[in-house]
């Protein structure tokens, strides 16, 4: 429903198979394990080390918490596989979970991609992990899931655009200069603000200071009716400019065959002094972003018409 992509990939040998969310906000691998007694667990693939030769036990506490749950359970050893990636690494083998998005998730756990010095335990990230000489990946994200695809290593040579490149600021997310957002009601200075580029988050969000002023006044209908006179909102990494329209950054959920239409842009509580704004899927669609971490910048690129 536009709100979450997935990627394959398997652990151990032979390979079990899991549907991850392959996530640059985050920076850990962890899957579901067979020994799982809560209710998620039950209606999704599980990881069994009974059933991998490469499996090495380690029993150390692996414990997460996102902004829409947690996740807790122990630290385990095997070979990793994603696409033509092969990486022999410690991940999070998750026993027990809380919070409604894990039951409503076909994911069975979350590949992260962002660096690793915000890795719990520090363990190692996948990228750092594995045997690929280019540390790159990109991202091509569509309301159709099936046109929906990831790159590892580089990026899609054709058909798309060069916009711009950007240096990260800070190695922790993949955090970029926003420089600042502009809506119907002006400008939102963004000063001392780091745009945080999230797959795993479906939205644009920042706390509510910074939203509120850049969207009062914008109403969606919900039955889709107004999407055409919804103004644009644009914005601001470095020097680069990057426009969204309404049907970039209204979500468009169609479920037995009626269309909904919700905002994508959302205000949160967030701790003082945070300063970031999350730059979630909503954004990755129009402007498909290449991640290099050979030399820690992120380029966006947009679609040939």
């Amino acid at each position: 429903m536009n709100t979450q992509y997935f990627i394959n990939a398997t652990i151990g040998t032979p390979g079990q198979s899991f549907t991850l969310v392959p996530d640059t906000g985050s920076s850990n691998l962890w899957v579901y394990s067979a020994q799982c007694k809560s209710v998620p667990c039950l209606t999704h693939a599980t990881y069994n080390f009974n059933n991998s030769s490469t499996y090495v036990a380690n029993g150390e506490a692996f414990v997460i918490e996102y902004g829409s749950g947690g996740v807790d359970g122990t630290v385990a050893q095997d070979v990793v596989n994603f696409g033509p990636a092969t990486a022999t690494m410690s991940f999070g083998l998750v026993k027990k979970v809380s919070g409604a998005a894990f039951y409503t998730s076909q994911m069975d756990g979350i590949l992260g991609l962002a660096y690793g010095s915000i890795s719990v335990d520090s363990l190692p990230t996948f990228i750092d992990s594995d045997n690929e000489v280019d540390k790159s990946f990109s991202f091509y994200l569509h309301d159709n899931p099936t046109a929906s695809y990831m790159v590892m290593p580089g990026f899609e040579q054709t058909g798309y655009t060069k916009i711009a490149t950007h240096n990260v600021i800070e190695e922790t997310y993949w955090n970029l200069n926003v420089t600042k957002i502009t809506g119907p009601n002006g400008v939102v200075d963004m000063t001392g603000y780091k745009a945080a580029i999230d797959s795993g988050t479906s939205l644009l969000m920042a706390g509510f200071d910074v939203i509120n002023p850049l969207i009062e006044g914008i109403v969606v209908n919900q039955d889709c009716s107004n999407l055409s006179s919804l103004p644009n909102i644009t914005i601001t990494l470095d020097s680069t400019d990057y426009v969204l329209t309404a049907n970039d950054y209204v979500l468009q959920i169609t479920e037995f065959g009626t269309t909904q239409c919700i905002m994508g842009i959302m205000g949160a509580e967030v701790p003082a002094n945070w300063n970031y704004i999350i730059i979630g899927d909503v954004f990755f669609r129009p402007y498909a972003p290449y991640f290099n971490k050979n030399d820690n910048t992120v380029t966006f690129f947009t679609a040939n018409q």
